[in-house]
């Protein structure tokens, strides 16, 4: 009988703290319900103390799912953990997460103490959440750097303080998969009632390796994966979801085994995708949009006389549907609302009425119409509700002209007009927002992004704006780049202008 692998996601944690990402609760509460769709046996919910945002939003997560354990991240700080406790009070099963640094770059620089004192504070952070909850989880935070002598004995103490599951993570990407599959042996073999917990994986890829990592570390006894939908995290991101389950799936010589519904990892791909504003790599493994896409003629031939010649992976595992309808202009509401449910978007007949309009404008446009164009139309109608809106933009520019933009407003539904010229016609329209908008404003970061490729293609606007020394997120989408840039700005100020 396969050994069963828990699947531990921080997608709502860990992946909520790329810069430009965060969501709100209703949306973090849509993304815990697919999770537990998905099969997920963990969600980590968040980081209680840090905002109350994130209190908020483990409250809510804990009242929407029913059967995986809800689990808050803490420090090593009782503060902490009380709130952590006190965020959980509604979750039928819950879990902190607690822990502290243990190799010499935290000992020495971020904690300037020494390897007992940290041993004495590990001991202490668990006997105190112990009292909060049965379910602990203790992080060795910076493991992969960590002696593995000095590491076993963390391990072996927090175990005998009540620790359930130990978590080892390799937190800056440094291990080679080799050296982080040796130290989960080490520990296996070396620590006194290891047997006793579960041991968990949580690698981050900043040398291209979490994957790699989190198997190693699994073939040698870890029996939870820290992962995220997508990869997304710190940095360079989070081991992610979908390959660590695909993985196992294909591989079922390694006879282990996960809870996780595969033909649901495309719909939650694109879900997460669209609602942090973070596109999929078209090359990403599983979830990318050239995942199955052939172009060469050998393996065109190959796959039509035998799917197995180049895809080791049936498509409709992962919820991808060969035979996609095609979305052209022609196409009618019934095609659209087939396609956004299966992306995990559902809307209201009267929504998809005003997204059907938006899609025929831009199937006029556009020859191909993809997922990444139906997820903006489908951002876009969320924006309606904003209360800043653009009424219209109107530019001219040209070789050797300068560039002027004439703009209009819906504030709270009273009209506001506008021009200014300025250089390009980008600086001519945020000019002309900026005469309407008076607030003091300065853009951190300015962000286009082709989604493909071709004169009508649409480019996604990413923008920071500094504002009373807090920094502010815009995102939009538009075939007209003057027109992105603007929405993005707007998008930016409706998160202050409240």
């Amino acid at each position: 009988m396969a050994e069963r692998l828990f699947i531990f996601d921080t997608t709502l944690r860990d992946g909520e703290q790329v810069p430009g990402c965060q969501l709100n609760t209703i949306e973090k509460i849509q993304i815990a319900k697919a999770l537990e769709n998905l099969g997920v046996d963990v969600i980590e919910a968040g980081f209680p103390i840090s905002s109350p945002g994130d209190f908020n939003s483990v409250v809510e997560i804990s009242k929407a799912v029913t059967w995986p354990i809800v689990c808050a991240l803490t420090r090593a700080v009782e503060k902490d953990i009380t709130v952590a406790a006190e965020s959980l009070q509604y979750a039928r099963r819950k879990r902190i997460h607690t822990g502290i640094g243990t190799s010499p770059y935290h000992i020495q620089y971020k904690f300037n103490s020494t390897q007992e004192k940290i041993l004495e504070r590990s001991i202490a952070c668990v006997k105190y959440a112990k009292k909060q909850m049965e379910d602990v989880e203790f992080y060795c935070e910076d493991a992969g750097r960590t002696d593995n002598e000095y590491l076993a004995r963390v391990v072996e103490a927090v175990i005998k303080a009540g620790a359930t599951v130990v978590n080892i993570p390799d937190t800056t990407g440094y291990c080679l998969p080799s050296e982080y599959g040796a130290k989960i042996k080490f520990l296996m073999e070396n620590v006194k009632d290891i047997h006793k917990v579960i041991l968990s994986t949580h690698c981050h890829n900043d040398l291209g390796m979490a994957t790699a990592n989190t198997i190693a570390g699994i073939i040698n006894g870890a029996r939870q994966a820290e992962v995220t939908i997508n990869g997304i995290g710190e940095r360079a991101g989070n081991t992610s979801l979908e390959e660590i389950a695909m993985i196992f799936k294909s591989h079922k010589e390694l006879d282990i085994e996960t809870n996780v519904n595969t033909k649901h990892i495309y719909s939650i791909s694109r879900t997460v995708s669209s609602l942090m504003n973070m596109p999929v790599q078209p090359n990403k493994a599983i979830v990318g949009r050239n995942a199955f896409a052939h172009s060469s003629g050998i393996h065109q031939d190959g796959i039509l006389k035998n799917r197995e010649s180049y895809e080791i992976i049936d498509p409709k595992e992962v919820g991808i549907d060969e035979n996609t309808l095609a979305l052209t202009a022609r196409s009618g509401r019934a095609a659209l609302k087939h396609r956004l449910s299966n992306l995990g978007i559902e809307f209201s007949q009267e929504k998809l009425d005003d997204i059907y309009e938006e899609f025929l404008k831009l199937a006029d446009r556009k020859k191909d119409i993809n997922d990444d164009d139906i997820l903006m139309l489908a951002g876009k109608d969320r924006t309606t509700s904003q209360r800043i809106q653009l009424e219209y933009l109107q530019v001219t520019s040209g070789a050797g002209v300068r560039a002027v933009a004439s703009i209009g407003l819906n504030i709270a539904g009273e009209k506001f007009e506008a021009a200014a010229s300025g250089n390009g016609p980008v600086d001519a329209a945020i000019r002309a927002l900026k005469k309407i908008i008076t607030r003091q404003m300065t853009i951190q970061e300015f962000l286009i992004q082709a989604l493909n490729k071709g004169s009508d293609d649409v480019g996604k606007v990413h923008l920071q704006v500094e504002h009373n020394g807090v920094n502010y997120y815009g995102f939009s989408a538009n075939t007209d780049i003057i027109a992105a840039s603007v929405e993005a700005y707007i998008d930016a100020i409706n998160k202050f202008e409240k």
